[in-house]
Parts: C-alpha cells; structure tokens; sequence
C-alpha cells in the first residue's frame, strides 16, 4: 500500500510498523494528506459491492456472466456491471466475433489514477460505435457512460446482442457462408432435421410457448444424435415440475452431444424467446460439427 502512495507522491511520514499497529494519529495523517495531495476526486462509477455483502444476482445476469466466462477471457467476470465498466471485456468479446477488427491502439488497457474516469469512459465511448458499425447493433438510447455508470437495462441489452451475434457467427463460419444466419435459417434447419428422422414436432418461431415442455428440444437432440434421448425419462404431464425436469434433462442432453447451451432450464420452461434462440443456434452448430467430423 505505502508502495503504491510512494509512486503517486502520498506517502507522508508512515511506516509499515504504524498501519500494522493501527496508530491513530499517523494513519489519520496519511489519509489526510491523500485527501490535501488528490482532492475532489470523481465519485466512484463502479457498482463495486462492499466487503462480506452477498450481491444477488439475476438469472439473465448470470446466464450473461458465464457466457462471458466460458470464453476465457481476462480478467475474470465476478460481477457484471463493474466489470464490464472499462469496456475492455466488451471490446474482447467484439475482437471474437470479428477477429483482428478491433483497433486496440485507440483502446486504454491500463488507467492512470488521474484521468482514469476519462480513459474509461473513452473505451465504453469506442465500445457503442463498434457495435453500431460494424456490428450493426441496435444502440438506441445507449452511450459510453451507461456502460461505465453500469446502467442495467442498457448494459444487458448490449451484452444479449454480443451473446447472439457470437452465436451467429459460429454457425455463419460453420456454414462457410458469406452472408450472416438469420432466425429463420435456423428454423428451417430445425425442421429439416426433424422431418429427417421422421419426428412429428414442428418448430414455428422461437415465440412458441408449447416449448416450455423441452419435447421439441428432445427430438431435435434426438436427430443429431440418433439414440441419445431416452423418452420414458420425459414427463407428459405438463406440470411446471415435469417442464422443468424435462429442461433440466434437455440441457444436460444437449450439452452431451457437444451444444455449448448457455441457458438455463427456467428460460425453457418460460419460453424465453432470446435464450430459446441461442439454445438451437448451439444445436445447429453441434449439428455442423458432427457433419465436418
């Protein structure tokens, strides 16, 4: 700590031997003099939770963080809006959906203690016109310092559409296709595939609430893989029990067969339109892989 106040000129008369014995008179003295040394700093934009304080977390949150997280990417993501604040994990995950697109010389990837609220803000700035062009993204309404300041609503649309346009981009490589995969394909393809190995269910949209029971999810899983669905564990009755233990299955099953599903099994039992579509776009590219394999 004195190591750190050494390097910003803030030290003042303290030793090691004082902080550890809690002397009162000089610790007051050091933090006195940080305040005299850097006065009117920024309030802090980071919702960075006090120690021992347990931070509840949404599911979406969570689907959202260990999205992130399966990436590998660094640093890892604890909490999402404060780590996402500096923009550099979303400029990251912009650098995997578009390999060598990102301009890092114009990026801060480390913060002077001054201008740090600057330079942060100036990543979240460079993070909204990247997703506005090239990626196209919906950013109405939004800025860099939404980002920054962690504005929920705005920061989780953003990150769905990151989620999506990841997703996509696999299955567009996949297909070796020059044009991106479009809901509908994914569609088309699920049907095909259903219609290939003489199963009766028929997907319409991903709006449709009869997917709440996974049986459709089941048969597509089934198809890929022939064999691999066993159907006396699915339950008929149509209890939000025996959805969710179908979801539980369906995800398990899926993640078997080599879908990277990040859903969870109450998005299926709610018919979450978003996470429905990522969950056949992941069996789509399972499907491809089978097929290259």
């Amino acid at each position: 700590m004195l190591q750190e106040a050494d390097k910003i000129k803030a030290r003042a008369h303290i030793t090691p031997e004082d902080v550890v014995k809690g002397n009162p008179r000089l610790n007051f003295a050091f933090v006195a003099n940080l305040f005299n040394t850097y006065p009117a700093l920024d309030l802090p934009t980071e919702q960075v939770p006090e120690p021992g304080v347990v931070i509840e977390e949404t599911r979406e949150e969570k689907t959202y963080r260990n999205f992130i997280n399966s990436l590998g990417l660094e640093p890892h993501v604890n909490y999402l809006y404060s780590d996402l604040c500096d923009g550099l994990i979303i400029l990251q995950l912009y650098d995997i959906i578009r390999p060598t697109t990102v301009d890092w010389s114009k990026i801060y990837k480390t913060f002077n203690a001054i201008k740090e609220r600057f330079q942060k803000l100036s990543n979240c700035n460079f993070a909204v016109d990247y997703a506005k062009e090239p990626l196209r993204f919906k950013m109405t309404g939004i800025g860099g310092a939404d980002i920054l300041e962690g504005n929920k609503t705005l920061t989780l649309g953003l990150v769905w559409q990151i989620m999506r346009a990841y997703t996509l981009s696999i299955l567009q490589k996949l297909a070796k296709s020059s044009t991106p995969i479009a809901d509908k394909d994914i569609i088309n393809w699920a049907n095909e595939k259903l219609k290939s190995a003489n199963k009766t269910t028929f997907l319409t949209n991903f709006q449709d609430q009869s997917l709440s029971d996974s049986m459709l999810i089941c048969d597509l899983i089934d198809a890929i893989k022939p064999g691999s669905i066993q159907y006396n564990l699915l339950k008929t009755s149509g209890t939000p029990e025996a959805k969710m233990d179908n979801a539980l299955y369906a995800i398990s099953m899926a993640r078997k067969i080599g879908a990277r599903v990040y859903a969870l099994p109450d998005d299926i039992v709610e018919a979450k339109q978003k996470m429905l579509l990522t969950v056949f776009a992941c069996l789509m590219a399972s499907d491809m892989n089978v097929g290259k394999n």
